[in-house]
């Protein structure tokens, strides 16, 4: 009897330490906010509209890691992004459009396989203020001309990523399978990121490349769209932060039609005006280039946004941006809408909880 209870013993205090070698965590952010916007269809009338993800976009996810011993841990996460107005997701119907990765991590960093943000979304990230707002934020993409998105790789299916950080230096790497047979190029996507921190002064500098599909009309050639991106953000004081970033995109045509150049450029500052107040300011200008017509767009916008926090966890917001481009070119406050004017104003006030 004694053996057996022993062996019980022995067996539950095992089966607890395991758990305690393992977690799982729950987490999310809602965030949804009633919008107005002028020329938002061909007419040039206003809209007013309840939005989701105005000053981050909505997701709930899982995160976990078990403790395999020597400093090593078995990692995994999963996250989807949802739209709060509506309740669909944001990744056209993907369950787990945001993340969907597992990976190790220890001394060396950590490498993960799967769906993820890339290096330079994870590098440059951090140096935009605004916080990429769906609605008031180019860092990503810009409005350009004729519509067109010069940005970076944000999110990627079928890639593995490498991230570590030694003292104040922070290396990354990203690569994505392009997963078509007998060419390992066709729809391939590659990112590095570097970053140091010295004292009050934040730097970062990330390059991507990412390959289209191939065209079958030029000899299997396909399009190459490359950015550069360079930021850096200066903690002044407790309450004072500065920043500024620079982006060069080219896209080179498998039709061999002229290259598509542009380059971003952004800088703002955020006050913490009390512990519950801060102020954000940000201005993004982009410099299109070889446009035929020369009527390139050369877009700028200013945007702006006052925070209030409820809570460490719940926060309300009042965010505002104006969009201008040249040459009667079409321009929009959002990086995913052009917009149906040569400028565009928008006003949102919302309330943002995490969990």
């Amino acid at each position: 009897m004694k053996r057996k209870l022993f062996a019980a013993v022995v067996l539950n205090t095992c089966a607890v330490a395991a758990y305690a070698q393992s977690n799982v965590t729950v987490y999310g952010l809602i965030d949804t906010g009633v919008e107005y916007t002028n020329n938002a269809n061909a007419k040039k009338d206003g809209v007013v509209r309840l939005s989701s993800g105005a000053m981050n976009t909505s997701r709930f996810g899982f995160r976990g890691a078990e403790d395999l011993g020597g400093g090593l841990k078995a990692i995994f996460q999963l996250e989807s992004g949802f739209k709060v107005d509506t309740g669909e997701f944001d990744s056209a119907g993907v369950l787990f459009g945001r993340q969907a990765n597992v990976g190790l991590e220890g001394p060396f960093g950590r490498i993960v396989a799967g769906r993820s943000y890339t290096t330079t979304y994870d590098f440059i990230l951090p140096f935009d203020l605004m916080g990429y707002s769906g609605q008031y934020s180019w860092v990503t993409s810009g409005n350009a001309t004729g519509g067109r998105k010069d940005g970076m790789i944000t999110n990627a299916p079928n890639i593995i990523k490498y991230q570590g950080t030694f003292g104040g230096v922070k290396l990354g790497a990203t690569y994505g399978f392009g997963e078509v047979a007998g060419n390992t190029s066709d729809s391939a996507k590659y990112a590095l990121g570097a970053g140091y921190v010295i004292g009050p002064v934040s730097l970062a500098a990330a390059f991507d490349r990412s390959n289209g599909a191939a065209v079958p009309a030029f000899r299997n050639d396909y399009d190459k769209a490359t950015s550069i991106h360079l930021a850096g953000l200066y903690q002044m004081s407790e309450n004072w932060k500065f920043n500024l970033g620079y982006r060069n995109y080219k896209k080179t045509l498998a039709s061999h039609a002229a290259d598509l150049r542009s380059d971003m450029f952004w800088g703002g500052a955020s006050y913490r005006v009390t512990p519950l107040w801060t102020l954000i300011g940000q201005v993004y200008y982009q410099d299109i280039k070889n446009v035929p017509n020369g009527k390139d767009a050369d877009p700028i916008m200013v945007s702006a946004r006052a925070k209030y926090a409820l809570s460490k966890r719940t926060d309300l917001y009042l965010s505002a941006a104006y969009a201008k481009a040249k040459n009667n070119q079409l321009v929009g406050v959002s990086r995913d809408d052009t917009g149906f004017g040569n400028s565009q104003t928008g006003v949102i006030g919302g309330i943002q909880h995490r969990f």
